[in-house]
């Protein structure tokens, strides 16, 4: 008996490929600053870190929870390298006459602490994310992108910020600051996802064209412990 054919996707790796870099630079790059517009103070990150969910929903929508879950554990790999990297690179004395120690550990030298929080936090938010929308995409018969893209998004935030701030402040910040930046930067969170809805909606159906996929997660193993796409 022939094992059966693996279906090919035009658009897979990029979506992946899209997803960790958004992933990585948000980590890396956005928490080193802290920006204020119009009286409001925010850590960098928040504008890009959503992104991640919405190629989560997208990944989930169209290809199904086990191909998120790979994409899922390819960019947590990634974030856990790089977080490797940034601390072994810290970590070696450096060349006499070399004077960039200070800013490169003030903008890569995150606590453990931290990275921990920022591992943890991504792993458990991004699977419930893409559980609660691959169940309510089967609830909804395929109905109402908006109401999954947003409700899966006000679930694997409020998981991933309940997680984060907690695990990397609490000690450290005052117990108010902690719960004031973690309920700001949530709804920030919930109302980026809003405001892409139309961004979502195009993208989506664009991919379902070209790749001739609406998975629905009628029959899947919902682990989060595995690899295999099918």
């Amino acid at each position: 008996m022939s094992a059966p054919v693996r279906k090919s996707y035009k658009y897979y790796d990029l979506i992946t490929a899209v997803f960790v870099t958004v992933l990585l630079c948000s980590n890396l790059i956005g928490p080193g600053k802290a920006a204020s517009l119009w009286g409001f103070n925010f850590g960098a990150g928040i504008l890009f870190f959503p992104i991640s969910y919405l190629f989560g929903d997208i990944l989930t929508e169209v290809y199904g929870y086990a191909r998120a879950r790979r994409v899922v554990w390819t960019g947590f790999g990634a974030l856990a390298f790089a977080s490797l990297m940034s601390w072994v690179v810290l970590a070696l004395p450096p060349a006499p006459g070399w004077e960039g120690q200070e800013a490169l550990a003030s903008v890569f030298g995150q606590t453990p602490r931290i990275v921990l929080a920022s591992l943890v936090a991504f792993w458990v938010g991004e699977f419930a994310n893409s559980y609660a929308l691959a169940r309510m995409k089967v609830a909804t018969a395929g109905r109402w992108l908006f109401s999954r893209t947003i409700g899966s998004t006000v679930v694997g935030a409020a998981i991933d910020s309940a997680i984060f701030y907690p695990v990397a402040f609490l000690g450290v910040w005052k117990t108010s600051l902690v719960m004031q930046v973690m309920l700001s930067n949530y709804i920030l969170k919930v109302l980026w996802e809003v405001a892409a809805t139309p961004f979502t909606y195009w993208v989506v159906n664009a991919l379902k064209r070209a790749e001739h996929e609406d998975h629905f997660d009628r029959d899947t193993d919902f682990t989060p412990f595995k690899l295999a796409a099918e």
